[in-house]
């Protein structure tokens, strides 16, 4: 099933400056394998090594964040949009 994903500024270094890009997949980890798959080292910018989604990552399946959901076994449906959001801190 087609999903668009939303990559945020930081991370468009891996897509070649593309500000969303479309993926076949039925979770958001497989999400993920398929933007790492297409574009290496994207996994690693958004998971740390155990596999789990890096504190300062969040990703929103048509604005639910996932970590309240199954989290990288969130399913996904077609047409869904998916954005991956890097924390902001400030003070």
């Amino acid at each position: 099933m087609s999903l668009k994903v939303v990559i945020p500024t930081p991370l468009r270094k891996f897509t070649s400056g593309a500000e969303s890009v479309e993926v076949d997949a039925e979770t958001v980890g497989q999400v993920i394998d398929s933007l790492d798959s297409r574009f290496p080292g994207f996994r690693a910018s958004v998971c740390d090594e155990s596999g789990s989604l890096r504190r300062f990552i969040n990703i929103y399946i048509d604005g639910e964040d996932v970590r309240f959901l199954e989290n990288l076994s969130t399913k996904v449906t077609d047409g869904s949009e998916v954005a991956i959001v890097p924390a902001i801190s400030g003070g």
